[in-house]
């Protein structure tokens, strides 16, 4: 039944990739062609990127062996990889690297690392693969208690941070509103609940996830650079969707601080079931989403 069900999705002209977790369905469009495309085009594309921006449903299975799936693809195509990730904190950075080097256990590190509930299916491989490779893995994210203070009580609470917080979110921060196309789709997805000042602090918190990460891409990639003048490292940062779609958000935060680089956004989009896959076509808004769209089934 399976290699049959296989049959089936290659007949539709679909593509699977190939898991510890068995067969995932997808297909990969690129908008800047215009057409469907093969994983490893796409993948030998990223690989000459400076910055990959992975965009993701969170609770979606498929899209995160798909995750694992283009590291390893990626890997196969060059060195010089920095794994950066939302899903980790500034604050616990040097946890992350006593970990990662061995001198912290996992159930230590998670236990002061404030992971995500289901880090263990859809996280840990991609940190794992990482640190089999010897690459370096990057906590990018403001500390949520921060973000939630902003929230709460508005962007001002960071000018009374002691310094050695100061470290922990992004030095320069830029949050236009109004007709900043960023905002105005923040704005949409809020909708009429909050206030217009709980907005704006809504919106500030956001901001400063963003530029937090953004800053901390671009100085992991300056880094490395520097470090070796010979070669053009690649950073590949995973994300919520948001924060990258449209090339905006973190994206565009990143191009700010590295005008002259490569950023390509991908961004996965699953699907409910496997029938749509093959009827897919991009159209509209979907268009400007991303370089390549990853459609996938829940």
């Amino acid at each position: 039944m399976k290699h049959a069900a296989l049959a089936a999705l290659l007949a539709v002209g679909l593509v699977t990739g190939l898991t510890a977790q068995g067969y995932v369905p997808y297909r990969v469009f690129d908008t800047a062609a215009g057409q469907f495309t093969d994983f490893e085009v796409m993948v030998s594309d990223l690989a000459a990127a400076d910055v990959v921006f992975v965009g993701e449903q969170h609770d979606d299975p498929n899209t995160h062996r798909l995750e694992r799936l283009l590291l390893e693809a990626v890997a196969a195509r060059r060195g010089g990889v920095t794994l950066s990730l939302e899903m980790f904190e500034r604050d616990v950075q040097a946890k992350l690297q006593e970990f990662q080097a061995g001198y912290l256990a996992e159930a230590g590190f998670l236990r002061v690392s404030r992971p995500w509930p289901r880090y263990g299916t859809d996280y840990k491989p991609l940190v794992d693969f990482a640190i089999e490779r010897g690459w370096p893995v990057l906590a990018a994210n403001v500390p949520r208690p921060i973000a939630s203070e902003i929230a709460k009580t508005g962007i001002g609470v960071l000018d009374d941070k002691p310094e050695a917080e100061r470290a922990w979110f992004a030095a320069d921060r830029q949050c236009p509103v109004g007709e900043d196309e960023y905002y105005v789709r923040f704005k949409e997805v809020m909708g009429s609940h909050p206030t217009m000042d709980q907005l704006q602090k809504y919106y500030d918190s956001q901001c400063v996830k963003d530029e937090t990460m953004a800053e901390s891409i671009a100085r992991a990639w300056t880094t490395a650079a520097t470090a070796d003048a010979s070669k053009r490292p690649l950073v590949i940062h995973y994300n919520g969707a948001f924060h990258s779609d449209f090339g905006l958000g973190t994206a565009s935060r990143t191009q700010r601080r590295l005008p002259d680089a490569k950023v390509v956004v991908i961004t996965m989009m699953p699907l409910k079931n496997i029938a749509e896959l093959s009827a897919v076509k991009p159209e509209g808004e979907d268009l400007r989403r991303a370089r390549y769209l990853v459609y996938t089934t829940k």
